[in-house]
């Protein structure tokens, strides 16, 4: 049996205005990928006060494979147009490893934690962003 993780809810109390982010699954690949776009735009759809931020954190993501970075290339592209997308993704993990190799880094910031990637939204942008990529 496969168990096939989802994203968790945007956590609206804690999460700045304009902002949402979801944790996703310790594992992104062909199994669950196709899966976890619907559950993120949803979650982007459902957003009532204007997203202007969405933060995917890998953090907990120990494996992922090309279908993880065309998840996250779908979501970039499905974002509204005012919306942009920050990762947050361990240092020398391997979903930073895989979003280094794919050339993603180059088109999305990532960022070592989400303090990092909140504080770059409320316009410390730059401070968190890693070196090199």
């Amino acid at each position: 049996m496969t168990f096939h993780p989802q994203p968790c809810e945007p956590c609206e109390p804690c999460d700045p205005p304009g902002c949402a982010v979801l944790a996703l699954p310790s594992e992104i690949d062909f199994c669950n990928a196709s899966g976890l776009l619907p559950l993120i735009m949803t979650a982007v759809e459902q957003r009532s006060d204007g997203l202007r931020l969405l933060v995917l954190d890998l953090s907990a993501t120990r494996f992922m494979d090309s279908q993880g970075v065309r998840l996250l290339t779908a979501v970039r592209r499905g974002l509204p147009d005012h919306a942009s997308l920050r990762v947050v993704a361990a240092p020398k993990s391997v979903a930073s490893r895989v979003l280094e190799l794919s050339g993603l880094r180059r088109d999305v910031p990532v960022h070592d934690n989400l303090a990092e990637a909140l504080r770059a939204e409320s316009g410390t942008a730059g401070s968190g962003l890693r070196e090199g990529g």
